[in-house]
């Protein structure tokens, strides 16, 4: 089982092609939805530095707040797929 944390919203597409990406690998993870409003969104901002999301945190293997759904798919394929 792995530490994963997926920062994201609801309706957000960007998301969504994380989540499939994370279910296409059959990989737990622990979802934390942000809220709508950017300002509000301060728990992303200390991790990641920015307040877009997704956001992906892995501690078992020192991600502390990965942006941007294409490095994150890309990621968890080079991570976690089934070369690995």
């Amino acid at each position: 089982m792995s530490n994963l944390i997926l920062y994201e919203l609801q309706g957000c597409p960007f998301c969504a092609k994380v989540r499939n990406k994370l279910a296409e690998l059959d990989l737990e993870y622990e979802s934390r939805t942000v809220p709508r409003a950017h300002p509000e969104r301060t728990e992303v901002q200390e991790i990641s530095g920015q307040t877009g999301v997704p956001v992906l945190v892995d501690e078992e293997n020192g991600i502390e707040g990965m942006p941007e759904s294409s490095d994150i798919v890309e990621y968890l394929e080079q991570t976690y797929g089934a070369a690995n």
